[in-house]
C-alpha cells in the first residue's frame, strides 16, 4: 500500500495506523498456525524473530551414551541387599521335595540300566552311555547340594544321603565338600581358590608338559577331575582322600575315612556286579556312563567361572580388593537348555555362589528377585537356541584357547593368552625326553 493511494482527508498518523494494523492481522492469522507461546501479546509475536522451520523443531535429541561400570569394582550394594530382596520361602528346605528329586533320578538310573542291558545293541549303548552318564552328573549335583547342607536341615540326613549318592560316582563326599567349601569361601581368589582357580605366569611357565595338557588343553581338560581329586590343582598339593592331606583339619580326619568307607562299599559291589554280568556289560553300564559324568562336572565347572558370553574377560582378586562378593559375582549363569531341570538349576550359579545354603528348587525365583538390585553386575545368560546348549562348546573352546594364566601381581588380574601355547608345549615335551 502507497501513501499517494489514500485519500486526501487521511493523515500520515492514520496511514501508519492503518499499515500496522494490517501487518499485525497477517501476522496474527501466521502466527495462529502455531503453537503460541504462554504470557506472549500480539505485538511481542510481531517484535520476535520467526520460529525456526518445523523440520527443526520435529529433530530429536541425541541421546547420552550412557557408561558401562567397571564390574571389577565394587558394586553399589551390598550382600544384604541382596538378601532383603530375596523372598523369605526361598530359604526354606523342604526335605521331602528333595527327596522326591533324588527318588526320581535313581529311578531313572536304574530304568536306563535293566533297559540298556535288555537290549544289548550296538545301536543302544551309544544313547545309553549319553543319557546315563548325564544322570550320574545329576547325582553329583544332589550330593553337592548335601555338602552345602540345602539338602535338607537335619545335617546326618544331608551327609548320609551325600555319602551314598557320591560314592555311587566314586567321589570321597566329605572331602570333596571340605574342598568346595574352601572353593566357596574364597571364589574369584588367584591363589585361595581351589577349583579352576588361574595359575600365575610364573607357575604357568613351570608346568611340566603334563600338567599343561591336563590343566590347559581342550578337551583333555575335561577328564581332570579324578586327577583333582588325587592330587588337587596345579600349585596345590594333597589328596581328598588323605585324612592327614593339608586340606583338612586334625578333627576332619574321622569325617575322610568314613568317606572313604563308603567309597570301598562302592568298589565292592561293582566288584559283585562285574562277577555277576561280565566286564563288558559293567564297561557299557558303568564306567562309560562314568567318565561322560566327569565331562558334565569339568564342562559345568569350568564354564561357570570361564569365558563369559559378552567376549569380555572375567576378573580375579588378590589382597585388600578380593571380598566374597565380588568374587561371587564373577561367576557366570549358564543356560544348559532341557538339562537345567535335570541337573537341578546348577545353571543358575552366581546366587548360589553367594547363598549356598538355598535349595536348588528356590535359585530361579530367586536370582528374578535380585536382577533390579544387581543391574549390569548380572551378566544375563545367552538362551541355547535349541533343547541341547550346542552355543556353549563356542565358549569353552575360547576360553581354553585365550585363557592360560595371569600377571604375577596386581590386585585385579585377567586371564592373558600364551601365543605360543602349542610350540611351547611341543618344547616343553623335547626338553623332557632329553632331560
Amino acid at each position: 500500500m502507497s501513501c499517494a493511494l489514500l485519500p486526501a482527508h487521511t493523515s500520515y498518523r492514520s496511514a501508519v495506523n492503518n499499515l500496522s494494523v494490517s501487518r499485525v492481522g497477517r501476522q496474527q492469522r501466521l502466527t495462529n498456525r502455531r503453537p503460541q507461546r504462554t504470557g506472549s501479546s500480539v505485538i511481542s509475536n510481531v517484535a520476535t524473530a520467526p520460529l525456526p522451520p518445523p523440520a527443526d523443531i520435529s529433530r530429536p535429541a541425541r541421546p547420552q551414551q550412557l557408561e558401562q561400570p567397571d564390574l571389577s569394582q565394587s558394586p553399589p550394594f551390598t550382600l544384604s541387599d541382596l538378601k532383603r530382596a530375596i523372598p523369605q520361602h526361598c530359604w526354606q528346605k523342604n526335605t521331602a521335595k528333595s527327596v522326591s528329586y533324588l527318588v526320581k533320578d535313581v529311578a531313572i538310573v536304574a530304568g536306563l540300566a535293566v533297559a540298556a542291558y535288555s537290549a544289548n545293541t550296538w545301536w543302544a549303548w551309544p544313547l545309553y552311555w549319553m543319557a546315563q552318564g548325564t544322570m550320574f552328573w545329576a547325582l553329583f549335583v544332589v550330593g553337592h547340594d548335601c555338602g552345602h547342607q540345602s539338602f535338607s536341615s537335619n545335617k546326618k540326613i544331608n551327609d548320609l544321603v551325600g555319602n551314598i549318592t557320591h560314592s555311587s560316582i566314586l567321589v570321597p563326599y566329605h572331602g570333596w565338600r571340605i574342598s568346595h567349601r574352601t572353593h566357596h569361601s574364597n571364589h574369584g581368589h588367584v591363589e585361595n581358590d581351589e577349583s579352576w582357580h588361574p595359575v600365575s605366569k610364573k607357575l604357568y611357565d613351570g608346568m611340566d608338559p603334563l600338567a599343561r595338557i591336563g590343566r590347559l588343553t581342550f578337551p583333555i581338560s575335561m577328564l581332570a577331575f579324578p586327577f583333582y581329586l588325587m592330587s588337587r590343582s596345579p600349585g596345590k598339593q594333597g589328596s581328598h582322600y588323605d585324612p592327614e592331606a593339608d586340606l583338612f583339619v586334625q578333627s576332619e580326619a574321622p569325617l575322610i575315612k568314613t568317606s572313604n568307607r563308603f567309597l570301598m562299599g562302592m568298589w565292592a559291589v561293582l566288584a559283585g556286579f562285574t562277577v555277576a554280568l561280565g566286564p563288558l556289560a559293567m564297561f557299557n553300564l558303568y564306567f562309560v556312563p562314568y567318565w561322560i559324568n566327569v565331562m558334565w562336572l569339568d564342562a559345568v565347572t569350568y564354564l561357570h567361572h570361564h569365558g563369559p558370553e559378552d567376549d569380555s574377560k572375567i576378573p580375579w582378586y588378590r589382597g585388600e580388593e578380593w571380598s566374597y562378593l565380588r568374587g561371587g559375582l564373577s561367576t557366570i549363569d549358564r543356560d544348559y537348555g532341557i538339562f537345567n531341570k535335570i541337573h537341578h538349576d546348577i545353571g543358575t550359579h552366581v546366587l548360589h555362589h553367594l547363598f549356598p545354603q538355598m535349595p536348588h528348587y528356590n535359585l530361579e525365583e530367586a536370582t528374578e528377585a535380585v536382577k533390579p538390585v544387581m543391574k549390569e553386575y548380572y551378566r544375563v545368560p545367552e538362551k541355547s537356541k535349541g533343547p541341547i546348549p550346542f552355543h556353549l562348546w563356542g565358549h569353552l573352546s575360547r576360553s581354553f584357547t585365550e585363557d592360560h594364566f595371569v600377571d604375577d601381581t596386581g590386585d585385579i588380574v585377567y586371564y592373558q593368552k600364551d601365543p605360543e601355547f602349542g610350540a611351547n608345549l611341543k618344547a616343553s615335551q623335547k626338553k623332557q625326553q632329553h632331560a
